[in-house]
């Protein structure tokens, strides 16, 4: 009971600070939001249509747009919803046919597609794509007008021999083929490479940074007062332990429920994608433990914390996938939980893999876990008996 109380206290103190708040739950997921709608890849790009028109023409202009293989096409009936998740990149680019489509058409007025689109070079290259469409259509729409202006057809009779000659044309094919393995999978979520490499930051840094808080402990005499009542310096440092791995399970929990919830990421199997995010937790808090136990000034630790910690996730591929390190930095990499913590995601969600699979890399874990407790509340004990 007296190790939970402990426990419960640095679990409050979490919750108690509305900037800790921000910094340990609003802040990753806004990372995983714009590193996914920046630099998502090795998924199929999401068109968000909508068809206000309902007519003839409208609806040939949609049937090009829906039998693309470059795009999966989504409806939507509601624009505001639409242009809403082009912003949070549900969808990459929204296509949007006017309710007047077909009336224009048949009359000779201009008839305009609404595109929107996030500001990005895929989206550029599908934007031609959709140009391309609209190109196809304007020419089979002066075509009808021409035979319609020379007498030889009305426009609707024009128009639909004019679509008959452009669907039997041949044109210029050009083949595209792939050599070799794609590094990330082709089916690969948009936010599914970012959302595991900010999981592993975000708990190894806010464990580091957390350190301060035990540094104030002892500062403030808090823990001298513990040791001079009847309380083990075992269960004071159970407690300790307790709380900064609830804080870095609390987070973890929120950023992959959180993901999943809102980006659609795929954590893999269950117990796998579970095993990996408790043992990188008690990596967190051996490592905030340590931390805690070797600085005497807060102020200096939680600097230290936020400098080492990013330091040790940009060198375990937390920034930059691991994929495109060169060996040796790779094989330096390894040197951190980072980098193990990653291989076992990337098993779990590019290869479908089990608990199984990730036997070693849990394993690696850990040892990191057991050697920083270890060595943290080996340190603390220390600081606390003298």
């Amino acid at each position: 009971m007296k190790s939970w109380a402990i426990t419960s206290t640095n679990i409050k103190r979490l919750i108690r600070e509305p900037s800790t708040i921000f910094f340990v739950f609003v802040f990753p997921m806004l990372l995983i939001l714009v590193l996914g709608a920046s630099f998502g890849g090795g998924f199929t790009p999401k068109v968000g249509l909508l068809a206000e028109g309902q007519g003839e023409y409208a609806q040939a202009f949609v049937d090009q747009v829906i039998g693309n293989d470059d795009f999966e096409t989504i409806d939507y009936d509601d624009r505001e919803l639409l242009l809403e998740d082009v912003e949070r990149g549900l969808v990459q680019m929204a296509v949007v046919v006017p309710v007047d489509y077909d009336t224009r058409i048949t009359t000779g007025e201009v008839a305009e597609v609404g595109f929107v689109g996030r500001i990005d070079q895929s989206v550029v290259q599908y934007r031609s794509t959709i140009e391309a469409i609209v190109a196809n259509e304007s020419a089979i729409v002066r075509a009808a007008r021409l035979q319609e202006a020379e007498g030889l057809s009305s426009f609707d009779e024009g128009a639909t021999v004019a679509r008959a000659m452009s669907l039997g044309s041949t044109g210029t094919e050009v083949e595209v083929e792939t050599t070799g393995e794609s590094l990330f999978g082709e089916d690969l979520g948009q936010f599914d490479l970012g959302a595991p490499s900010m999981l592993i930051l975000f708990i190894f840094l806010t464990s580091l940074a957390g350190s301060a808080a035990l540094i104030q402990t002892r500062r403030l005499g808090v823990s001298r007062r513990m040791v001079s009542t009847p309380t083990s310096i075992g269960e004071i440092l159970v407690g300790e332990t307790g709380g900064r791995f609830a804080v870095a399970m609390i987070q973890g929990l929120f950023i992959m429920i959180g993901a999943a919830v809102a980006f659609e990421v795929r954590w893999g199997n269950l117990g796998g994608a579970s095993a990996l995010l408790i043992l990188m937790a008690l990596v967190g808090a051996g490592a905030g433990m340590l931390m805690g136990a070797l600085f005497d000034n807060d102020e200096q630790a939680g600097s230290m914390g936020v400098f080492i910690g990013l330091g040790l996730a940009a060198l375990g591929g937390c920034m930059v996938p691991l994929e495109i390190f060169p060996d040796t930095m790779q094989t330096i990499a390894h040197l951190t939980p980072h980098a193990w913590a990653l291989d076992g995601f990337a098993e779990l969600i590019r290869r479908g893999g089990t608990i199984a699979d990730i036997a070693l890399e849990l394993a690696v874990l850990a040892g990191f876990a057991v050697a920083l407790l270890a060595a943290g509340t080996w340190r603390l004990r220390a600081k606390l008996t003298h």
